[in-house]
């Protein structure tokens, strides 16, 4: 068993913590206020490969494996949260557009997305079926050499900034569930798409809202994999998802550790260092064990990805606990600032609202620990 990064994953940490320190940090809190984040950041983060590269070469990739991905994202998050989630979105994306789309449809976005020039958002989730994610009614109907969409999907991170959408629709009946729903891969600017964003709490730099499609004509050739068959084919990406939202979430609360450590040797009450105070230490000793273990199941579940080995399992543990985790941590981190904390000048509370959306997008907790217990009983 080996623990260690190698030379080239700690060269890659080192470069990406130094621009997520220098460039993405003092704007956090601007992006949440602008509620968009900069295409040029966007771009910044293509021309230094840190978008997809896990994909293969043809398709603007890299061919890196999935832990050094994991730790991509986990330093971009460690400055700017919400920035964390594009590498992210290109992963998700990127694994199933490479996996099911035309190949000349593929490389062509592809490569707009892992050079930073485009974004894609994914759309599954519909207003009346939250965690019953194939409980779909957006409908696409074969008409020639189109299909033509419309309904509503709702809750969708980056509706109103992607250029391009995986979108689940149903071509079959209602009664086939997951068996009559297919993928095709939609440009955002497609006539008769328009977008809403919601007032969240959290997470305004990314945004999330709805998209309504009105007698919207896709070709036939940006179906991806069989008709009907799209959601089992697409949905198995999720695994893959789920360990990097554990990193994302663990590296705000990674964060929030470290710069807490230094607040207490740097603060005194009743002539002492707060650090000499067990009722402020020992909570952060307990929380840092926490994060510690959590953070290496996501790689372990990576770990297990790159190997070709299940990881259902361990995804899911993944992306029940890092949030709650993450969420709790900050807590604790605020509250041993003491009234500073609470400010806008520290970035805890908006920490706070940001993590807490990841204990209810992508998968809530009770349909993560149903993951988890499906896998584990006697079959």
């Amino acid at each position: 068993m080996n623990f260690a990064f190698n030379e080239e994953q700690n060269a890659i940490r080192e470069v990406v913590a130094r621009f997520s320190a220098e460039v993405l940090a003092p704007g956090y809190r601007k992006r949440d206020q602008e509620g968009v984040i900069e295409r040029d950041v966007i771009r910044q983060l293509g021309e230094m490969g840190l978008l997809g590269g896990e994909l293969p070469e043809e398709f603007g990739g890299s061919g890196m494996d999935c832990v050094t991905s994991g730790l991509i994202i986990e330093e971009i998050s460690k400055g700017d949260f919400n920035v964390g989630y594009i590498p992210l979105l290109t992963s998700l994306n990127g694994q199933i557009i490479a996996s099911h789309a035309a190949p000349d449809l593929a490389k062509e976005w592809l490569h707009g997305m892992t050079s930073g020039q485009k974004v894609a958002c994914i759309a599954l989730t519909e207003p009346h079926g939250g965690s019953d994610a194939a409980n779909l009614r957006l409908k696409a109907e074969r008409k020639g050499d189109v299909y033509v969409l419309n309904g509503e999907k709702t809750s969708i991170s980056m509706a109103d900034q992607a250029d391009v959408a995986v979108v689940f629709a149903r071509t079959g009946t209602v009664e086939q569930r997951a068996s009559g729903i297919s993928a095709f891969l939609v440009p955002m600017n497609t006539p008769g798409i328009t977008t809403t964003r919601f007032e969240d709490n959290g997470q305004r730099a990314i945004g999330r809202g709805s998209i309504f499609f009105d007698n919207v004509e896709v070709p036939a050739s940006h179906m991806m994999g069989e008709e009907g068959k799209g959601f089992k084919q697409v949905m198995q990406g999720f695994d893959y998802s789920r360990a990097l939202i554990g990193l994302q979430c663990l590296a705000v609360a990674q964060q929030s550790l470290e710069e807490t450590w230094q607040w207490l040797t740097e603060r005194t009450a009743f002539g002492q260092n707060l650090s000499a105070f067990q009722g402020l230490t020992h909570p952060l000793a307990e929380y840092q064990t926490y994060v510690h273990a959590a953070r290496m199941q996501c790689y372990h579940a990576l770990w297990l990805k790159d190997n070709n080995l299940p990881h259902n399992a361990e995804a899911a543990m993944n992306k029940w606990w890092g949030p709650k985790l993450a969420f709790d941590v900050v807590k604790q981190c605020l509250l041993a600032h003491g009234h500073t904390g609470w400010g806008e000048d520290l970035p805890f509370a908006q920490r706070l609202r940001d993590v807490l959306g990841l204990q209810i997008g992508d998968g809530t907790a009770q349909i993560m620990k149903n993951i988890i217990a499906r896998e584990y009983l006697p079959k």
